[in-house]
């Protein structure tokens, strides 16, 4: 399925194919139409489906800058809502950081990925860009020479069409034909955190003016509103739990419980519309760059959720990425290019670390290389939370790291 306006440019050929329709596919294909560059972005899915996939909703506010920059922020300056608070809950008491009036003095702003993703698009179909919907990228070949291309099949094709390209963005995920295509030799550093929790988004008003996090010697959970009447909630739950395994009043106890609603009042129940396990874990690509393919988005980094880095390194690898390629496909310049990689990669590895840092603080977490044991690890958590409750230069780090990209 193709949406798009009439288009000069030839079937099949692009100078720049975007593998993948989320937020890194799309600013780049924004910013690279803005800039005459001949673009094409496939997408697997449907235009349904990418307009209704639900992802995190934190956007930094160097993310709100870079849209702003480009034309793409009215929706969510309509729509969204600023946000500077987040709440902890624990067995020695509460508090709440404004972490929005602290370091620089900046809020997240809180806006529904899929309604991003749908503002995105409009702006580039309405932009005469062209999409190939329900069509999935196969492959990539010939990374290391001036013409690749990609090979991919729509969900009618009886064999594998064939996109001429001057350069491969891949904006296609951890599954993608990006990564598929990696020669050797390429670094792929991952690490598996231990924890799994249970995502859930409920048909409720938020209970609390803040981001919740509270932590309980039955496992972590977590609550962060949507919009007025959607909140999403996560549970720390067993590795290898399949998301049915408990009824939704069972859900909703167990929320209580460990939000310590007896001391800080109930939640406001719904019904739970959307559940999925997610296992907590990081992955870095290295380099990024290969020759005419580049990676972007979680092809080039996957996030573990607990500080909502994803969305956000995604559209500032667009940026950078649509820039050189820009500057080498318009005025032969292959500068930015050659440094896109580790410029980029400086911005995933400071994220990974705070998130790392974030996992610690909300989780106890498994592994040999825990010191000490249980109770030494929770004794730690202990010491760290006072520390963020108290510190105010613990405070100052927290907000710049978790606004930050």
């Amino acid at each position: 399925m193709t949406e798009t306006r009439p288009s000069p440019a030839l079937p099949d050929s692009a100078d720049v194919v975007v593998l993948g329709a989320g937020p890194a596919g799309l600013v780049l294909g924004n910013l690279l139409l803005a800039a005459g560059i001949d673009c094409v972005v496939v997408e697997r899915a449907t235009p349904a489906q990418v307009r209704t996939r639900a992802r995190a909703g934190f956007l930094a506010p160097n993310t709100v800058r870079i849209l702003d920059r480009h034309g793409l922020a009215d929706g969510l300056h309509r729509h969204g809502s600023t946000h500077g608070t987040c709440e902890f809950r624990t067995g020695q008491g509460s508090f709440r950081l404004d972490y929005g009036a602290l370091g620089h003095g900046e809020p997240h702003t809180v806006y529904p990925q899929q309604d991003l993703v749908s503002d995105l698009l409009e702006a580039y179909l309405g932009a005469g860009g062209r999409i190939r919907f329900s069509t999935e990228a196969l492959s990539v070949h010939d990374a290391d020479g001036p013409r690749p291309y990609v090979l991919t099949r729509g969900a009618d094709d009886d064999r594998p069409t064939r996109w001429n390209a001057r350069y491969v963005a891949g904006c296609d995920g951890r599954h993608g034909a990006a990564r598929r295509s990696l020669p050797p030799g390429t670094t792929l550093h991952h690490h598996d955190h231990g924890v799994s929790w249970l995502g859930l988004l409920a048909e409720a008003p938020p209970s609390l003016d803040a981001v919740g996090y509270a932590v309980h010697d039955r496992g972590f959970a977590g609550h962060m509103a949507r919009s007025a009447r959607i909140t999403r909630y996560y549970l720390q739950c067993r590795r290898g739990a399949p998301a049915d395994a408990w009824t939704d009043e069972q859900i909703w106890d167990e929320l209580d419980l460990r939000m310590r609603a007896a001391e800080h009042g109930p939640l406001r129940r719904g019904a739970i519309v959307e559940r999925g396990v997610v296992d907590l874990a990081c992955d870095v690509v290295e380099p990024l760059r290969h020759g005419s393919l580049l990676l972007a988005g979680d092809a080039a980094g996957l996030a573990a959720p607990a500080a909502a880095k994803g969305a956000n390194l995604a559209v500032l690898a667009a940026e950078v990425l649509a820039e050189a390629l820009t500057d080498a496909l318009a005025h032969g310049d292959d500068a930015a290019l050659d440094r896109y990689s580790v410029r980029v990669l400086t911005h995933i590895w400071r994220a990974r670390e705070f998130t790392h840092w974030m996992t610690g603080l909300l989780h106890d977490l498994p592994g040999p290389d825990r010191p000490g044991g249980p109770s030494f690890h929770a004794s730690l958590r202990r010491a760290r939370l006072d520390s963020l409750r108290t510190s105010r230069a613990h405070q100052v780090w927290f907000a710049e790291n978790y606004v930050g990209v």
